[in-house]
């Protein structure tokens, strides 16, 4: 029973005090302002050395868009963009000899990769355009016969040298894609009828897509750059050109530059439709995909001026 008495037991607990604001100090990163410095340096080193060079930077300016460095781009990337096609339709299918239960077709796909994969691009160029030499006519009989110097020209040489040679890692590409879809999908098809080709075709090409894009895209971005090579078999590419106008001109090293800048730019547009293929691939497994770096940007703009909560209240 509660005691009349005790006066104690209405009296109202005093009131905790309010919490007091806690200031977050942020913590210092010393090893970043030493990597910045040193960058910075390295930077302002290099920057030096290129502005004291012996350059005419005009000349880079000049040959830049000229007709023959244009002419020499599109050269580049029509070899480059027709090789690839070559190389995955060609993969696609040796990937699927091999992995096929046939011995015959699994081992002639296994000894091709074995092969392109093992010899220099610059040897495999080579061989084509003398093939010449050895084989002074094609003849395919009834189809087709005609003097092997007049078929091997050089694009066919740099597009059989490329292509071929992309084939052998497309195959792998191909096959780690396909081998990444659940045997349950094949199972699935078969029960409803499907044929092997209809299995491949609809239900595990598109969904190896997803890993087949990412790999294929650097594959096209390093075909572009080793698409070079084909000036050694007199293939008017954006380097050969390059080379006989900086002979030529006596700017050997401005019209060197004019390629890199190029390359560069090809490969970044490339490089940006790359990206955006593997997102749309991405769509069927990433509940939210990443932002572009568009919307990066714009989310950064909007966020300037923006407080940063340095002080949060104490629980």
């Amino acid at each position: 029973m509660k005691d009349p008495l005790d006066k104690t037991a209405d009296a109202t607990p005093p009131s905790a005090p309010a919490p007091e604001l806690i200031k977050a100090i942020p913590v210092r990163h010393y090893g970043r302002y030493v990597a910045a410095a040193v960058v910075l340096t390295l930077l302002a080193l290099f920057a030096n050395a290129v502005a004291n060079a012996d350059l005419r930077w005009a000349s880079v300016g000049d040959f830049f868009f000229d007709d023959q460095i244009l002419e020499g781009v599109k050269n580049t990337i029509v070899v480059s963009v027709l090789a690839m096609l070559m190389g995955l339709v060609l993969g696609i299918v040796l990937a699927v000899m091999r992995m096929s239960k046939n011995p015959v077709t699994t081992t002639v796909a296994w000894g091709y990769i074995w092969f392109f994969r093992g010899t220099p691009v610059y040897v495999q160029l080579l061989l084509w355009f003398n093939l010449a030499l050895i084989f002074p006519i094609l003849n395919l009989g009834p189809i087709y016969k005609d003097e092997m110097t007049d078929v091997m020209t050089p694009f066919m040489a740099a597009l059989l040298g490329l292509g071929l040679n992309e084939a052998a890692y497309m195959a792998e590409i191909c096959r780690a894609g396909i081998q990444s879809v659940d045997e349950g999908q094949t199972e699935a098809s078969h029960a409803l009828g499907m044929t092997n080709a209809q299995n491949m075709r609809r239900i595990v090409l598109p969904q190896a897509m997803r890993v087949i894009v990412p790999p294929t895209g650097n594959e096209f971005i390093n075909l572009l750059k080793t698409s070079s090579l084909c000036a050694v078999v007199m293939y008017e590419e954006t380097l050969r050109k390059a080379q006989n106008i900086g002979n030529n001109s006596g700017a050997v090293v401005e019209l060197l530059l004019v390629a890199t800048l190029w390359y560069l730019l090809i490969t970044t547009v490339f490089s940006i439709g790359q990206y955006y293929l593997e997102r749309r691939y991405a769509r069927g497994t990433s509940r939210q995909l990443p932002p572009t770096p568009w919307q990066r940007i714009r989310r950064n703009l909007f966020t300037v001026g923006r407080g940063t909560g340095s002080e949060v209240r104490g629980a």
